[in-house]
């Protein structure tokens, strides 16, 4: 198995990309329970990838109850090092379209889940740095591939991240559109928080589907909006993903695949088995 793969965490639709070849739907254990589905393995534009059903296959798992260390403890498992996610937002600026893709760099978190976005804890602690949250190196090569094929892709912006499953109140909308922020998911930050972790580049394509609510002269988000435009949108998807796996290195030495380095606190004399064991796949290079 390559030490190399990209993985790829979105909606059930993405595996059905041309040319993905050699597919392999692969279980994986974790210490953390079970991830959102088999994983599935395949070749792709001449790299190893790895596919993720982030809600499962159905769409059955409500964005509170993502397994965020599962998922991402199975993709570092699996030997991937750098993590594409594709993701449906809505929009919180006027510039912001429906089909548009905004490329973030920012979250904001507005949930209350931080102890599912952290594999450490019961008696080893670290602190990852994350004042820049996504893998700058990994947004740029995905910037790149939708400028070259004329997606309409926004540079930067602000992820919300609230928890659902019910969308934004107006007020809550409102609040978020007034303070600059960019767009609103339920997904993404839990995800980046344990990739930096597991020591992976993580990145997220935003994929807007609607203005979620503080737009009064626009309907309001409903599921039905959200699938038609993901719908528009996921050729682009996919041809963005495909067309930017060619161009991310074999290689894995940007500074969060280090992250770990003196990130640390605990005394290695210390460190519970248990927790040892269960962390072994993420510590083995510092012990």
């Amino acid at each position: 198995m390559a030490a190399n793969r990209i993985g790829i965490i979105g909606g059930s639709g993405l595996y059905h990309i041309e040319g993905f070849t050699n597919q392999k739907w692969v279980k994986v254990k974790t210490p953390f329970g079970a991830p959102s589905d088999d994983f599935l393995t395949g070749e792709l534009n001449g790299r190893e990838v790895v596919f993720l059903p982030r809600h499962g296959r159905g769409h059955r798992i409500l964005p509170g109850e993502l397994n965020y260390r599962a998922n991402i403890y199975g993709m570092k498992k699996l030997g991937v090092q750098w993590i594409i996610s594709v993701s449906a937002v809505g929009s919180l600026q006027a510039k912001y379209k429906p089909c548009d893709v905004v490329l973030v760099d920012q979250f904001l978190d507005r949930t209350k889940n931080a102890a599912g976005h952290t594999f450490f804890g019961k008696g080893i602690v670290a602190h990852v740095a994350f004042a820049d949250p996504i893998a700058e190196e990994l947004r740029r090569i995905l910037l790149k591939s939708a400028r070259k094929l004329k997606a309409r892709v926004h540079d930067g912006g602000t992820y919300v991240n609230m928890e659902g499953p019910a969308f934004s109140t107006r007020a809550e909308s409102i609040t978020n559109h007034k303070m600059g922020y960019d767009v609103v998911g339920m997904t993404n930050l839990g995800e980046a928080k344990c990739a930096r972790e597991a020591e992976m580049a993580y990145a997220t394509m935003a994929m807007i589907t609607d203005y979620d609510c503080w737009k009064v002269d626009e309907a309001h988000v409903t599921v039905e909006m959200v699938i038609e435009n993901l719908t528009k949108n996921a050729a682009m998807a996919k041809d963005v993903v495909k067309d930017a796996i060619a161009n991310i290195p074999t290689e894995a030495n940007w500074p969060c695949h280090s992250a770990l380095h003196n990130a640390i606190m605990t005394d290695k004399k210390v460190w519970p088995a248990k927790t040892k064991n269960d962390l072994k796949l993420l510590l083995q290079k510092y012990l």
